[in-house]
Parts: structure tokens; sequence; C-alpha cells
């Protein structure tokens, strides 16, 4: 896989000058970094080698390592292109995802949206598995915007409404500090629930994912999580789910101006984390589809494909 090496290589500089920047704010670091160790550790063995493959050596094989560095490079300049695919607008209290209608840029290009990201990337990522890497790739990059687009669209608010830009716009206040109701959704639920039930300790909330995922409250559930007959229209469905959870549980009730604390805390935190836990599980069926031997997912012959 000389190919993998060299786009692996040229993209090592880019990851390490990365992460030394200061993280943008959708899902937070800690969220990301949740869904892919939930995910790595369900890889199957085709899947985890390759995965490791493609990492640069300074990830010492750990995914999660990566996973927000598609937040870090969005406002630079070769990447700028990226901002609109981490997120849907949708029609104010439509409560609906429409792909033909909702997943397009700011300039009306289509495609331009994370559910659209999510299948672009995983075309991509498929001619790997075929042994001729395609130049036109970057399979690093690839497996990175993935696995943190995955993770995107399973935050509701990532499937927002238009005007509000996904609650950024709907300041009010966190117990007792200024927010706004994106980011209570991206960061301050889960950094709530860390320090006041974990010791802010991320491998006890991870454990405790996985411990519902395996034996307690999701065991039942995740066969169905899984279910996705097409990879590239798994998305939709995934962004259709989070515009649901988006008007049911973060807009419903909530007032700009108001605080939020212990009811709103208690009631929604069940949601953030199985939404996480729901990322994990399905990055790891894709990338287990996308790497495994025997894998009937094909890239497409003559496809659009963002660069």
């Amino acid at each position: 896989m000389a190919a993998v090496s060299l786009l692996r290589s040229a993209a090592l500089g880019l990851v390490v000058l990365a992460s030394a920047l200061p993280a943008a704010r959708p899902w937070s670091k800690e969220g990301h970094v949740l869904t892919c160790q939930i995910a790595q550790g369900l890889l199957e063995p085709d899947a985890a080698h390759a995965v490791r493959n493609l990492l640069p050596d300074d990830a010492g094989g750990d995914l999660s390592a990566l996973c927000v560095w598609p937040d870090q490079v969005r406002h630079w300049y070769r990447y700028m292109w990226t901002g609109p695919l981490h997120f849907i607008d949708t029609p104010d209290e439509a409560c609906s995802f429409d792909y033909s209608r909702d997943c397009h840029g700011p300039d009306g290009a289509k495609d331009m949206c994370v559910a659209g990201a999510i299948a672009n990337f995983t075309s991509q990522l498929l001619h790997y598995r075929h042994g001729s890497a395609d130049r036109r790739y970057n399979l690093t990059e690839a497996l990175l915007f993935l696995s943190h687009f995955m993770g995107d669209v399973h935050q509701p608010m990532h499937v927002g409404f238009t005007s509000d830009q996904g609650g950024n716009s709907i300041e009010l206040r966190w117990f007792r500090h200024k927010s706004n109701l994106h980011h209570v959704w991206d960061r301050e639920i889960i950094q709530t629930a860390l320090a006041d039930f974990y010791g802010k300790d991320m491998d006890a909330f991870r454990k405790q994912l996985e411990h519902n995922l395996t034996k307690g409250t999701w065991s039942d559930d995740v066969s169905a999580w899984t279910d996705c007959q097409d990879l590239s229209s798994c998305p939709t469905k995934y962004a259709t789910e989070s515009i649901g959870l988006a008007c049911k549980w973060a807009y419903s009730g909530v007032r700009e101006g108001e605080t939020l604390s212990d009811d709103y805390f208690d009631s929604r935190l069940p949601i953030v984390s199985r939404r996480i836990a729901q990322g994990g599980v399905r990055l790891a069926m894709f990338l287990n589809r996308i790497f495994g031997a025997h894998n009937r997912d094909v890239p497409p012959p003559s496809s659009t494909l963002l660069d």
C-alpha cells in the first residue's frame, strides 16, 4: 500500500501541527474522543489493521487521539471548504431532514453537509480495500473526517434550525455561567456529567457507556443501531434522528436568557450519552464494512467526490 504510506506521511505534518491549536467546539473534545474510543474497541481485525495503517505514527495507533483534528483545521485556508460539513441547517420548526432540501452549502452547492460528508469520505475509503489507493484521495484525512463527522451527525444540535444556527444564537446560562443552547449539547452536559459522576475521569465514563452497550440499558438495541443496507444512505437516517431529538429534547421548553440547571441536565444526559454510544457503534460498523475482507460495499465507478 505504497500510496497509502505516502498519503499518511503527507498528512502527518498537518496533523501534528493542528494538534497544537485550540479546538473549535462542535461535539466537545470529550464527545468525539468517547465516540472514537468506543468505535475502535469494536473493530474487527481487518478494520483495526487498516485504521492503524492509516493513522500517523505519532498517533500510536489511537484513533481517538485525532478525532478532533477536523475541528482544529476547519479555519485554515486549505480546509475552510469543510466548514459546512460539520452540520445541517433545517427549516425552523419543521423538525425534519430532507437531504435534497437541506444538504447544501451556503452557496447552494449540493452535498455540502455532514450527511453528505460521511457518504463522501466513506466512498473515498472504499478504495483502500481494493489495494489501489487512489492518489486523488488522502485516505488518512478521509478516515479522520469520517470518524469526526460520525460524531457530529449524532449531536442533535448539529441538525438544528437555520435561524438560530443550531442553537448557537440562543444565549442562556448553564447553572452559573453564560453559554448557549448549542454549547450545552456540545460540551456542558458532558462536562457536568464528568465532574458530578465520574471525578472528571474520561475512562470511567467510557466504561459506563460500554457497559450499557454490552450488559446494560442499550444491550438489546445495538443490533438495530447497526441496521444499514447502504452506507451511502444511512447518514440521512442518523441526521433525521438528530433533528427529531433536537426538537423533542433540546429546543423544547427553552427560552433565551433563562438558566438551565438540574432538571434539564438530569433529563437530557441520557440522550447525550446514548448519542455518543450510537455514534461509536455506527462508526465501528462503517469501518468494519469499509475495510472488511468480505465487504459487499464497493466504491462507485464514477461519482462526484469532494476534494
